[in-house]
């Protein structure tokens, strides 16, 4: 078994480092447009600085690692994305003084562990231990100047075992406003079967106490909130509109871009998270859910798929065992799974 409190401390240390990178890469975005002459090159410079910075990170405190992340270097290798390249360095050098082209490609390529669908099995038979991670969850938000969220988990057996989640811009009070940066910003580490802590985002200096956050189940007599994307395309949101009939009263939902979703629900600030499918054929990636789920489940949740099925993250880079999404406490997520059912949705 993995020595889960060193893991934790690296965890801390690398998505607070890259928190504070993504939110000067965030502070930035006109001028990074300008430089790159790409809309868009704000978030991909954001995206490889900082899983550069939490690569680095990790095996600074824990030696060599195998990681499946979103990114690879092609992109900045090849000579019509120097100023990307340049860019990027720059803003990993935030927290890395000495960070150079060759360490930061070097670095980002750490994430090139296997993504195929046939995993090889350790000697034991069980799948190999790696960590996973979405370096800027929610680009939309990010592009917006809203939120977004740093994913980071390690995977063990299948299912995650340490998580740290980054949400730069969420207030951790209920009612600030959603759509403004809030200059603290959230970060929840979790640990299975150890419970979820929250502390500031921008505790760089690493002194921080966490604080335990445990939410209280639904009752069948509450009206029902519901967080959602944004952005429409995430998610089916008709078939989340039919299920929400079906639960009785609501509550306004809360929309909101990236696994900030997972932290929101775990703390009791809307009650499910639903993700459901959009076409057939769609398979949801393991970094966009790894580090959530792990969150929303220490905090009390029930957190499956739309047939109640356990996330199962072995199968590569996809969830591929796994159609949808369903986080609530465990009544609600009951009576969310039996109206996905009783509406013909759950196929």
């Amino acid at each position: 078994m993995a020595d889960y409190a060193r893991l934790v401390d690296a965890a801390r240390h690398a998505v607070a480092d890259a928190s504070a990178v993504t939110r000067q890469v965030q502070r930035e975005l006109d001028t990074l447009r300008a430089i790159t002459k790409d809309d868009r090159s704000p978030v991909t410079i954001g995206d490889f600085a900082a899983q550069a910075v939490i690569a680095r990170a990790l095996t600074q405190r824990l030696g060599p690692i195998r990681m499946v992340a979103e990114e690879t270097s092609d992109v900045l290798r090849d000579d019509a994305h120097a100023a990307h390249l340049d860019a990027a360095v720059a803003a990993a050098q935030e927290v890395w003084p000495e960070a150079s082209a060759d360490s930061l490609l070097a670095a980002i390529d750490t994430g090139r562990a296997d993504r195929s669908s046939a995993r090889p099995v350790t000697h034991s038979g069980a799948p190999p231990s790696f960590w996973t991670l979405d370096p800027i969850d929610g680009t939309k938000g990010f592009i917006r100047g809203h939120q977004y969220s740093v994913c980071l988990a390690f995977i063990e057996n299948g299912t995650p075992a340490v998580a740290a989640l980054g949400c730069p811009n969420l207030s951790r009070d209920f009612n600030a406003p959603l759509d403004r940066a809030d200059a603290q910003g959230s970060l929840y580490i979790a640990v299975r079967g150890d419970g979820v802590f929250e502390l500031p985002c921008d505790d760089t200096a690493h002194t921080a106490h966490p604080v335990h956050i445990q939410r209280l189940d639904h009752r069948d007599t509450d009206a029902v909130s519901i967080c959602e994307s944004v952005e429409s395309g995430h998610s089916d949101q008709s078939a989340t509109a039919l299920i929400m009939q079906r639960l009785g009263p609501a509550r306004d939902p809360v929309r909101i871009d990236s696994q900030c979703k997972y932290a929101v629900v775990a703390r009791g600030q809307a009650d499910a998270y639903l993700r459901m499918p959009t076409r057939k054929s769609y398979v949801e990636r393991i970094w966009d859910h790894a580090a959530g789920a792990l969150i929303a489940a220490e905090a009390g949740c029930a957190v499956t798929d739309i047939h109640s099925r356990q996330l199962d993250f072995s199968h590569g880079a996809g969830l591929e065992k796994n159609r949808g999404i369903v986080v609530a406490p465990p009544r609600l997520h009951g009576r969310i799974i039996a109206a996905i059912a009783e509406l013909g949705l759950a196929v």
